[in-house]
């Protein structure tokens, strides 16, 4: 039994840490120099409308299921067995891709760092082979995924507290630089504001979505939720807001304050200060990056392994991965097997691709969580409801076209990757799951 005790400001300090990360300091000047232009802003307005729409019907089941596997167990109780198992499936993709991208540029931005202080870390523990002459390993990667994943197996809220530190050190890094940007702004740096036109906008869209990838990973604390049916959905609601807010703020002034043409840097923030003069501003949003992409990792660390969970103890993966510790009340075996995988896996590769496939997953997975909204509302209509999505089924579709519309806007390659993906999950489906899970016994 995992013990409940989360509130909703633990929930929405969880879910600005898992949102505010790589997105906001890397992926907005990314996708302003190569897709949308100062059309970023458009581009973030639209993927934050699919995420609202998703958050909504994501809010209704969680107050129904305070369990804990998030997408995955709204689609057990509407869809069937297998349409879960392909959540299941999609969401293990989402989390620890995701992993791998955050702790290799949580490596870059620490090796940077340490730099820039006088402490150089060897070129050959540095990255992963293949990056450099010299790398053979990418140590900072897996020491930090390796600290993170013992941090949640001492508990939950242990984990929460060192995230609120880390949250408020990053929003403070997003003020400052807000702060001072707003007075640099200059309107001509908005002109042409849609250089690739309406197609730039969608594709940056659906490259921007990283940045929002997160607020999802709030439902799978659900069973660790005191009152889960009130919290959960003001903790997703709520860190939803905020992000938003947020995000527009820093790309209308990272626009404004030097051309969109300057922003393709692996660093856009801290370059766009250094652009108009502000040379202590890499130093300042290099440690707000560390620490905001220190909690969406330690987040996105904790979610996943409860999907790990949830799928063991319904019979579609090993019992054994759903052991809970007797002293900490953590899902330590699940946490263990997600640490162990990310930090191999980040300490030798280098994952150009994980934004897509990321946003592939979660984006399906989003549908998937609307239309069960729209199906319970048919087939169990008397359900006791204390948070009720608005406007069913207009909310839901609209959920799913957003999202759809996105998942279109990706490359070719990452469906292609996506469909294998999916086709791996299915043979394991099939020869393990279908036979040993609780409703092989029903049949």
């Amino acid at each position: 039994m995992l013990h409940r005790s989360l509130n909703a400001f633990d929930l929405t300090v969880l879910g600005v840490g898992a949102i505010v990360g790589v997105g906001i300091f890397v992926l907005t000047g990314t996708a302003a120099a190569k897709y949308a232009g100062p059309g970023i802003m458009l581009s973030l307005v639209i993927s934050g409308c699919a995420c609202l729409f998703t958050a909504l019907c994501y809010a209704e089941f969680a107050s129904l299921m305070p369990v804990a596997g998030s997408a995955y167990n709204y689609a057990y109780a509407t869809l069937g067995e297998m349409i879960a198992w392909i959540i299941g499936w999609d969401l293990i993709l989402e989390y620890i891709v995701a992993c791998i991208a955050i702790s290799i540029g949580w490596s870059g931005y620490f090796v940077n760092i340490m730099g820039s202080i006088g402490i150089h870390i060897p070129p050959w523990c540095a990255s992963a082979p293949g990056t450099t002459p010299e790398a053979i390993i990418n140590l900072p990667a897996i020491l930090v995924v390796l600290s993170l994943t013992a941090l949640l197996i001492l508990g939950i809220k242990e984990s929460v507290r060192f995230t609120s530190l880390l949250v408020f050190i990053k929003l403070i890094t997003v003020l400052v630089f807000v702060s001072v940007g707003m007075f640099n702004v200059k309107s001509a740096n908005w002109t042409p504001f849609l250089p690739y036109g309406f197609k730039g906008v969608m594709t940056g869209a659906a490259i921007i979505f990283f940045a929002y990838i997160g607020f999802d990973a709030i439902s799978t604390a659900a069973e660790e939720t005191k009152n889960p049916q009130r919290n959960m959905p003001i903790g997703i609601l709520l860190s939803l807001l905020i992000c938003t807010v947020l995000y527009i703020l820093v790309s209308a002034v990272l626009t404004g304050m030097v051309s969109y043409k300057e922003l393709n840097h692996p660093a856009p923030v801290a370059h766009a200060l250094n652009l108009v003069g502000y040379t202590w501003g890499s130093a300042l949003v290099s440690v707000g990056a560390l620490a905001g992409i220190t909690s969406v990792l330690l987040v996105m660390l904790m979610g996943q392994p409860r999907i790990f969970f949830s799928m063991s103890r319904d019979g579609l993966l090993w019992p054994w991965i759903a052991k809970v510790h007797p002293r900490f009340h953590t899902p330590y075996v699940a946490q263990i097997l997600t640490g162990t995988v990310v930090a191999l896996f980040a300490g030798f590769l280098d994952i150009g691709t994980a934004a897509e496939l990321c946003n592939i997953g979660t984006l399906f997975a989003f549908c998937i969580v609307c239309g069960g909204i729209v199906v319970l509302r048919q087939t169990h209509p008397e359900m006791k409801r204390s948070f009720r999505c608005p406007l069913v089924p207009l909310i839901p579709l609209l959920g799913i076209c957003f999202c759809a519309s996105l998942m279109l806007s990706l490359p070719q390659l990452t469906w292609i990757r996506f469909a294998v993906w999916l086709i791996a999950g299915l043979t394991i489906y099939f020869f393990y799951g279908i036979r040993h899970s609780r409703m092989a016994s029903k049949r």
